[in-house]
């Protein structure tokens, strides 16, 4: 799933793609994936690019006061083209669910892979028109989320950490894999309760959010569309490395599986030494 930093690195690069350029037409190869209804797809038709912008996970592209949103969920992405085919997209025939198509005759499609499709796109004339992006919690590297804010929002908070890292209503932005990865820096238990942390340990994890997401901007920051999923992977340490030595401490990389989803971690570094009990077969170790 795209994350903060690969989402940012893709408003960043279409950003300076679109700048100065309209919209010709946007087309729909799924129709189930525009979630509004007014204004019409027949709204941005000539409509300047004014500027895209990045809310949590949303990208938001500003079509002279017509609002395209796109959440891309867990297998969508953005495919550019510098002259896009002028073949009639099908419904069904390719992973593309919507195509922006621009006056220049470049633009840029939106797939997703897999048989569940949860891309979502949204035609607003204001974005807090959307629930979801409405109820975002604040950017992990807002002046908003400071170690005050933070500490305060862990406070009390009987949940594990990893789980509060990922709930987009309390910090907009960081999934699944950038959790391994901040927790895995701050030396934590992904299982630990928020409200069990000490003073310290927030310290650390409100730096280690800070400083992981920041750098992985950094390295995104640049690349075409095409480079991101890449990027992502290469720099990940923990995240999608199960059996490999962790690059801190040697120790193996291990991993506890969900039903849609896995972590990642490394005992020596975040649990003590101890592996973590897989919840398929025997309790959590905090």
């Amino acid at each position: 799933m795209p994350e903060m930093p690969e989402v940012q690195g893709l408003v960043d690069f279409l950003g300076e793609r679109t700048s100065g350029l309209a919209v010709e037409r946007l087309e729909l190869a799924s129709f189930s994936v525009l979630k509004t209804f007014d204004p019409p797809p027949q709204a941005l038709e000539g409509a300047p690019i004014d500027g895209v912008r990045r809310h949590g996970k949303y990208i938001d592209i500003d079509c002279d006061g017509t609002h395209l949103v796109i959440h891309l969920a867990r297998a969508g992405w953005i495919r550019w083209s510098d002259e896009l085919p002028r073949t009639v997209l099908r419904p069904g025939k390719s992973p593309i669910a919507l195509r922006v198509r621009l006056v220049d005759g470049s633009g840029f499609d939106v797939t997703e892979a897999g048989t569940k499709k949860s891309l979502a796109a949204y035609l607003v004339r204001d974005v807090q028109e959307i629930p979801r992006l409405a109820s975002l919690g604040p950017d992990p590297l807002s002046d908003e989320l400071d170690r005050e804010a933070f500490g305060a929002l862990l406070a009390g908070r009987k949940t594990q950490i990893k789980g509060v890292l990922r709930d987009q209503s309390l910090i907009a932005g960081v999934g699944n894999a950038y959790s391994d990865e901040v927790l895995h820096a701050a030396r934590l238990s992904p299982f630990a309760l928020a409200s069990s942390l000490t003073d310290e340990e927030v310290d650390t994890l409100h730096a280690a959010l800070r400083t992981t997401l920041t750098e992985a901007i950094a390295a995104a920051s640049g690349k075409p569309a095409a480079e991101l999923k890449d990027a992502k992977r290469s720099g990940m340490r923990v995240h999608g490395r199960t059996g490999e030595d962790c690059p801190v401490c040697g120790d193996v990389v291990r991993e506890v599986s969900f039903a849609d989803r896995s972590l990642q971690y490394c005992a020596t570094c975040q649990t003590g030494g101890k592996p973590l009990a897989d919840r398929r077969t025997s309790k959590f170790l905090k």
